[in-house]
């Protein structure tokens, strides 16, 4: 073999270990999107659906809470569900860069999304925490009293509702690190 024929081989085999590498980052995506749904959308929905209400003296009078009574609470399930809707709807692009070679223009437009919806997220589950916190901790500067010794059922839903927007928040920079990679990866 001579050695212009040489160098084609190892360029191909270059090419084809790289197609393959950009394979397997775009599967990888298309899993970590559908995992970030199903957080955002399961925090949406359990945050949505909490609800506790306790008896006071009397069978007339009772204490209730909701996660709409809190604009924090409610600016975390509409984050969520936006967040889920956008991660449903890139899923098609996902697949098609798993499909197709070319797809830098897409890739750079799924890290621009990415960032936008990073960045609604992380502020509704970041103004959920605070919340959350006060809840469980209360703040005796302001004589906000903490409520979950006595809504603990509700606690428990709004704790567990933001830990699942957390992971999906972790994903989302995952994405966007594995989409850069990618990118760079046909340069």
């Amino acid at each position: 073999m001579k050695s212009g024929q040489a160098e084609i081989v190892e360029t191909s085999k270059g090419i084809q270990k790289s197609g393959l590498m950009s394979r397997r980052i775009a599967i990888l995506e298309f899993i970590l999107r559908i995992v970030a749904f199903f957080n955002t959308i399961g925090s949406a929905i359990l945050m949505g659906t909490t609800h506790e209400t306790l008896p006071f003296f009397t069978q007339f009078i009772r204490f209730q809470a909701e996660y709409n009574d809190l604009p924090a609470l409610t600016f975390f399930v509409v984050a969520n569900a936006v967040v889920s809707g956008y991660l449903i709807m890139s899923l098609t692009l996902a697949f098609v860069h798993i499909v197709k070679r070319k797809t830098q223009n897409t890739r750079i437009l799924l890290i621009v999304l990415d960032v936008a919806m990073l960045g609604l997220l992380s502020a509704g589950a970041s103004s959920a925490a605070a919340i959350v916190y006060l809840a469980h901790n209360g703040n005796n500067k302001t004589n906000w009293f903490a409520i979950c010794q006595q809504f603990n059922s509700f606690c428990e839903r709004i704790s567990g509702s933001l830990i699942g927007s957390f992971i999906a928040v972790v994903l989302l920079i995952l994405l966007i690190l594995l989409s850069a990679i990618a990118l760079s990866r046909r340069h």
